[in-house]
């Protein structure tokens, strides 16, 4: 796919680091293998090294150029417990608590992001998500103005028109602080994945007034958070989808409109609309769908369906070093 080719160029150029926190599964090793070979990331295996290497050689794969570590034995295990305990002693996490915890790969993986020691990182191949974003929340934490981790997907349409569309898979029923962080992400990602300035509608059932409903007043009220915040961000709301995405409609709609017609991301007020409309798009019109993306994290650190294949890990690395 064309926009997969572009981010993976993109990567290549920049060749950032990024982990691999479940380094002794073999998807996860043929991944970091090919991203190796191929120049695109600098990978890095976290676990134990005499196991990496053995379920490496026994499927005649070579890890060598590759760099692995052992959370146990590293040298620095003792300050990133001293640093994790710093972040959750508030939660009433004790020393030895803090500890344990930063040998999980999952933490080791995070703390190394946090540390500017890799750029990003890349799990869920055998993890839960909840697990992983526990780990990434915790630890790598979000950036000022963003009060929530959600997601986007890039949609690739047959025609080759690109959008993206957010929050299709995290946050049920957003507040309104949530969604206009969603559509500050969504910005940011389409921004680095697609390489166009983004357009942001915020999307409702109601064009400029055409209906009254507390779910209307909510996206008018993320809006004019986003424009506090962001004020350089092309944003408008609340606007139908039709009206967002056609001059035609939006001419009638929302002649006054600087976004109206043309929208590039397209922030759905629920998970709700955003998960159908997702859905929609890739069934009935045949758009391609990368993603989810999981963004609003001061650094990226993405997840993995556990049942991705090894392109599915090569292209999310990709993605976390251009989000990076």
């Amino acid at each position: 796919m064309q926009l997969i080719e572009k981010i993976r160029e993109n990567a290549k150029k920049q060749r950032k680091k990024i982990v691999l926190p479940e380094g002794d599964e073999l998807r996860m090793i043929k991944a970091a293998t090919y991203l190796h070979k191929n120049k695109l990331v600098l990978p890095i295996l976290i676990g134990d090294k005499d196991k990496i290497k053995q379920t490496a050689s026994e499927n005649k794969y070579n890890v060598e150029s590759i760099k692995i570590i052992n959370p146990q034995d590293t040298p620095n295990i003792d300050d990133y417990a001293e640093q994790y305990y710093e972040i959750r002693k508030h939660k009433g996490i004790s020393k030895e608590d803090a500890r344990k915890t930063v040998v999980n790969s999952l933490f080791f993986g995070a703390l190394m992001v946090r540390n500017d020691e890799a750029d990003g990182a890349v799990a869920g191949s055998v993890n839960t998500t909840g697990d992983v974003m526990r780990a990434a929340i915790q630890v790598i934490g979000m950036p000022a103005g963003i009060s929530a981790v959600s997601s986007s997907f890039i949609m690739v349409m047959p025609d080759g028109r690109e959008f993206t569309f957010g929050d299709c898979a995290v946050i049920p029923n957003p507040t309104d602080e949530q969604l206009a962080s969603i559509a500050i992400s969504s910005a940011d990602t389409h921004k680095k994945l697609v390489g166009t300035e983004p357009v942001v509608a915020m999307l409702s059932f109601s064009t400029k007034g055409s209906a009254e409903h507390e779910d209307v007043e909510k996206v008018r009220r993320a809006t004019q958070l986003i424009e506090q915040i962001n004020p350089n961000l092309q944003v408008d709301g609340e606007l139908q989808f039709d009206s967002a995405l056609l001059e035609s409609v939006a001419q009638r709609k929302a002649p006054q409109s600087k976004v109206a017609g043309k929208a590039n991301v397209f922030i759905f007020p629920d998970l709700d609309a955003g998960n159908i409309g997702y859905k929609i798009a890739q069934r009935l019109a045949g758009a391609e769908a990368v993603g989810p993306v999981v963004q609003g994290l001061r650094k990226p650190y993405n997840d993995l369906s556990r049942g991705c294949s090894v392109d599915d890990i090569v292209n999310v690395a990709c993605i976390c070093s251009v989000l990076s």
